[in-house]
């Protein structure tokens, strides 16, 4: 099979990475990749992500058999339906189901019919709108971007005048351009929080082993958003059983919600949960791989992952092609000095051969470029250094033995990764 990965990061890293795996796979390339997929057995095509016609006329040219959108971006735009009527198979949901993710006021409106537990909300389209909702909701309360922002369009405000301002600057200044142009503004969940990804075949959702994601830049959750800074998997506020009885309440009943739309959807449905007294309650979905979830939830796939995602396209979708790993996974970010704001690029990397021979781990690439064959930084997240081992203390210290070896100048990394799990295993 000729398969199409969509994406530069090192969630498309691990992805062909674990695809190189399968028997069914004859040639790979990525669009448009990075330093690290070149390292695999893969070919980069520089080809945008946001650049349909011509990911079509690519996937024409070369009979490319299945295409994987890594990021949210493409599907936002249509690619699946692009792709679709092409007569090209695309693992990922169709624009309409993609508004999961690409419309929070979307996906609220949804989960309310599909009556799945999440946080009370207003959505507001103009500022006297928001000053209102936000003196009838309260303190502390979460203020989001309608559209995509990269990750970094939601802030928990601990206070009115914080929310206020928030507000100000999302519908105001538009900070967020357009996809602050509708704010939907929730009440705030307590509680840990865990990601839980399902494998959807247009009719049902296959739990994936649970991860939990480190959003904040630094250490003890603190600092601003990111796109996320580490996860590991599987995440012990969340056991496999009770994932599969999660999904039943927060995944399926959207599927079904969707197939009543007329649009069954394909491909990875994301929910990401707040563990809260009263249970497990929806913060948000997304239509895609997580990014770092993706890098350890691979590392621990056994099974093959592009008979998978057939059978997800196909509608034939079993439980039985989904095997994991009983180790744990942890995977370790590595950023640019100054991310999610502004940070250098081209920064030197050294250490990743010695890295490569160490037992248990991988290094999934980011934001790399090759520069006349060496390895150098091209975005703010630059590595995910990920180990597998027998139990999360293991996965942990061979993931941090592991980064120390690089060197990467004006880089940081949180160094606490992992550390919920560790004290609810009370490790």
């Amino acid at each position: 099979m000729q398969i199409l990965v969509l994406g530069s990061g090192g969630r498309e890293h691990a992805l062909v990475w674990k695809l190189a795996q399968s028997s069914l796979a004859t040639k790979i390339y990525v669009a448009p990749g990075n330093g690290g997929t070149a390292l695999e057995a893969v070919e980069n095509v520089p080809l945008a992500v946001d650049d349909l016609k011509g990911l079509v006329a690519f996937a024409r040219e070369k009979n490319i058999d299945l295409v994987v959108p890594g990021p949210e971006l493409p599907l936002t735009l249509g690619v699946t339906d692009a792709m679709r009527a092409a007569g090209i198979a695309c693992f990922g949901p169709d624009q309409y189901c993609a508004r999961l993710e690409g419309s929070k006021a979307f996906a609220k409106q949804v989960m309310q019919r599909a009556h799945v537990p999440t946080a009370k909300c207003l959505i507001v389209k103009t500022l006297a709108e928001a000053h209102a909702a936000i003196d009838k909701l309260g303190a502390p309360l979460v203020v989001k971007a309608d559209g995509l922002a990269a990750g970094k369009g939601v802030v928990v405000c601990q206070s009115l005048e914080e929310a206020h301002a928030q507000a100000e600057a999302m519908l105001g200044q538009h900070v967020f351009g357009h996809a602050g142009d509708v704010l939907v503004l929730e009440e705030c969940l307590q509680g840990e929080e865990v990601s839980l990804l399902c494998f959807c075949d247009g009719k049902k959702a296959y739990a994936l082993p649970s991860a939990q994601d480190h959003k904040a830049a630094f250490d003890n959750d603190q600092g601003p958003n990111t796109g996320g800074m580490g996860a590991y998997s599987p995440a012990p506020v969340l056991s496999c059983a009770d994932g599969e009885h999660v999904a039943e309440e927060t995944v399926q009943p959207v599927l079904d919600v969707l197939a009543s739309d007329g649009h069954p959807f394909v491909g990875i449905l994301y929910a990401g949960l707040m563990m809260t007294a009263s249970g497990p309650k929806v913060l948000e979905y997304n239509v895609r791989f997580g990014d770092p979830e993706c890098q350890p939830l691979l590392m621990r796939l056994d099974s093959d992952l592009v008979q998978a995602m057939l059978d997800c396209v196909q509608g034939t979708m079993s439980k039985e092609r989904l095997v994991f790993s009983s180790q744990t996974a942890l995977g370790i970010v590595l950023a640019a000095q100054g991310y999610p704001q502004s940070y250098e690029r081209n920064l030197p990397i050294h250490g990743l051969d010695q890295v490569q021979k160490m037992a248990g781990v991988k290094v999934f690439h980011s934001g790399t470029r090759s520069d006349n064959g060496e390895i150098v930084s091209n975005g703010g997240r630059i590595l995910c250094v990920t180990a597998l081992g027998d139990d999360l203390q293991q996965a942990q210290s061979r993931a941090y033995a592991a980064i120390q070896v690089l060197e990467v100048p004006k880089s940081f990394y949180r160094r606490d990764i992992g550390n919920k799990g560790l004290k609810r295993l009370g490790a």
